[in-house]
């Protein structure tokens, strides 16, 4: 009953090593294919995903700012 768990381990690691393998295959696969279009594509995505990011925490922080001050929360720095 000691060896189940070491069958275990080896064999979650030889599924995860093979798993980790195609997925590199197939990324480095797919990198190969259409790269001008692509890459125009990724960085105007990317654009958008860091604007969102970048307005979403300046309203995280005016909702902060609010909320503390409508519960009385003193937030001013020395």
């Amino acid at each position: 009953m000691d060896w189940v768990p070491i069958v275990f381990i080896i064999f979650k690691v030889a599924v995860l090593g093979i798993g980790m393998f195609y997925a590199i295959k197939w990324h480095y696969d797919q990198g190969r294919k259409g790269k001008q279009a692509e890459q125009r594509a990724v960085l105007r995505a990317s654009g958008k995903v860091a604007v969102i990011f970048v307005v979403s925490l300046v309203v995280l922080g005016v909702a902060t700012m609010f909320i503390s001050r409508m519960l009385g929360l003193e937030l001013t720095f020395p």
